[in-house]
């Protein structure tokens, strides 16, 4: 059985149970509720919820109220040591929203701390934000539930990008170059429909870290 280290809101569990549905080996440690031996884990997936904490990031933050008033530097503490854990193990990442903010802040990289248009309710759950894709990505979608107001600026080290939002190029979908897996997507493709491949993909790459 494969073990993912995760840090969940409990707003979304319900979203991952659905997404895991398919997968019912797979078993999810929820750091946010108990305690996750990380030398145990063969995967990690970094969800989505508030900004990163002021005090992780690698840039200045000239207006400090514009970050959500609920950061959580707990969370990004052990999400940053879950992060080098699994880099050092190279074992498969999968982030998402927030997670893939925090996935290239660990690498190095600046965010956009303030972006427009990227956050209207109906973004939430609907595919409706058009991509344009590298050709060379495993995963080609041609519009994604995107909602944030936070993005990728500068990618930290190794990141390579796949695919940007088609009406302002926001960095929407990101890979980690010279690795077994580490996927890193803006959008939340487990709240939405067509989005499986994903998901299959990050669990098959976990059966082959059980095996080395």
């Amino acid at each position: 059985m494969p073990h993912v280290a995760t840090w969940i809101r409990p707003k979304d569990e319900k979203w991952f149970r659905r997404a895991f549905a398919k997968h019912p080996n797979v078993r999810l440690w929820n750091a946010r509720s108990q305690k996750v031996p990380l030398e145990k884990m063969q995967g990690l997936l970094l969800s989505g919820g508030p900004d990163v904490a002021e005090e992780f990031l690698h840039q200045p933050v000239p207006d400090p109220s514009i970050l959500d008033k609920d950061v959580e530097p707990e969370r990004d503490r052990w999400e940053f040591e879950a992060t080098k854990d699994a880099l050092d193990r190279r074992l498969p990442i999968f982030a998402i929203c927030k997670g893939m903010q925090l996935f290239n802040v660990a690498l190095g990289g600046t965010l956009r701390l303030d972006i427009p248009g990227h956050n209207a309710p109906e973004m939430k759950e609907h595919n409706i934000q058009p991509l344009r894709t590298d050709r060379s990505a495993t995963h080609r979608l041609e519009k994604v539930n995107s909602s944030h107001h936070q993005a990728v600026d500068r990618p930290g080290e190794g990141l390579e990008v796949e695919a940007w939002c088609k009406t302002d190029e926001v960095i929407e979908q990101m890979r980690l170059r010279d690795y077994p897996f580490a996927l890193a997507v803006q959008y939340h493709p487990e709240r939405g429909e067509g989005y499986q491949a994903l998901f299959a993909d990050f669990v098959s790459h976990l059966g082959s870290s059980l095996k080395s």
